[in-house]
């Protein structure tokens, strides 16, 4: 990366932008006022005098430069120029031509002529006012002018070509994550395909042997489609996450066997609606990881879902040991919580109650609405399960 291997021209630290500039602004002082030197007005003084002064006026003029530069860097080329406002653009660079140009006669004929005076001596000031005020104008105009848009406009190339590389240079990087990216969807394409295959012929195997194995295994395998297929999508039916929840249950039923009391009571209406993925089943699985298999005996589980208003309202209890005061704590909840807050900001509300022997979640989350034409494709509804 440029940033990288070139810190002093693209890095955006603070140390590097304020070197880089001061070493700009440096380098231009320096260079007009030796060219400045040179003029012919001052021709009859000596050399070491003529730089003098150029020198201190090129320091002095360095505040209208400044001015225009800046304005045209970080105001008129990203507010303009680059969202191609082309006819505001050139109004904004005459006007900062004219405001620039009248600071500069504005120093020439007040600090600029006190340091000439100064240095060059009052002959010097008689003889540029004997020539008359128009012209001091003038001469001050020109100066502040031709050096303003001199360095404005190197300084605006500057920017211009620094905006244009590195943006070339996302655009390069983008590329080959995207071919990375690409690669590693074949990878994903291929992977699942022979884990399906695999328990596909477990389940054939073990369908009369073991009826509760090949049970699992499906249940097993309709929960992994769901995880890499849908996981990734920004919003699925939320039939199929009830769905993902009801299979996780039923996995969990058959390990836990007669000792698990579980009520479920899910809406009927979840197909008009779509969720973020995989957003309830941690709330879910939580209940088991750190409630029910912590429980020696009757362990619980209550999970009721309705939805009112295109609102979601979900409240999930589970029994814990009275001795168990880590079970908020897990990374899954931290992980769902910072998920509700980047994917519905001012849409959700979160209560998790730790009370002495029963965990409580209190979830209300605003749903969107899908439309008909999406309902009409998707698989009949699941009715309300009491288990």
């Amino acid at each position: 990366m440029m940033i990288e291997k070139y810190p002093f021209i693209f890095s955006d630290e603070r140390r590097y932008r304020l070197s880089r500039h001061i070493s700009f602004w440096a380098f231009w002082w320096i260079f007009q006022g030796f060219l400045y030197s040179f003029v012919a007005v001052r021709s009859g003084y000596s050399y070491q005098l003529r730089l003098l002064s150029s020198t201190v006026e090129s320091l002095i003029y360095l505040v209208p430069h400044i001015f225009l530069s800046y304005s045209l860097v970080y105001f008129v080329i990203p507010k303009y120029l680059l969202k191609q406002k082309y006819l505001a653009t050139v109004a904004w660079v005459v006007v900062l031509f004219l405001v620039t140009s009248a600071m500069a006669a504005f120093l020439s004929l007040t600090i600029i002529e006190w340091v000439r005076e100064q240095i060059m001596g009052s002959d010097y000031i008689s003889n540029i006012r004997r020539s008359g005020i128009g012209l001091s104008i003038y001469l001050g105009l020109l100066a502040g002018l031709r050096g303003g848009i001199t360095i404005g406009g190197i300084a605006a190339a500057i920017k211009l070509m620094k905006h244009w590389y590195v943006k070339e240079q996302r655009n390069l990087i983008l590329q080959k994550e995207n071919m990375e990216a690409q690669l590693e969807v074949l990878k994903a394409q291929i992977h699942p395909h022979f884990l399906f295959n695999t328990l596909n012929n477990i389940y054939s195997h073990t369908r009369n042997s073991s009826p509760v194995a090949s049970k699992m295994l499906m249940e097993l395998s309709d929960m992994l489609r769901y995880i890499l297929y849908e996981g990734n999508r920004r919003q699925v039916a939320l039939s199929k996450e009830l769905k993902m929840i009801t299979d996780y249950i039923e996995l969990e039923k058959l390990r836990y066997g007669n000792k698990l009391e579980v009520t479920i009571d899910l809406p009927t209406n979840s197909n008009r609606y779509s969720i973020a993925p995989l957003l309830l089943l941690p709330f879910v699985e939580n209940c088991f990881k750190h409630g029910a298999s912590h429980m020696l005996e009757h362990p619980w589980v209550s999970l009721h879902i309705s939805i009112n208003d295109h609102i979601l309202h979900m409240k999930l209890l589970n029994g814990k040991m009275q001795t168990d005061k880590t079970h908020s704590t897990g990374i899954g909840l931290k992980n769902v919580q910072e998920r509700l807050r980047l994917l519905y900001p001012g849409k959700h509300e979160l209560q998790i109650m730790n009370e002495p022997d029963v965990f409580i979640i209190n979830l209300k989350a605003e749903l969107q609405v899908l439309s008909p034409a999406t309902v009409a494709v998707l698989p009949e509804e699941s009715t309300v399960l009491h288990a």
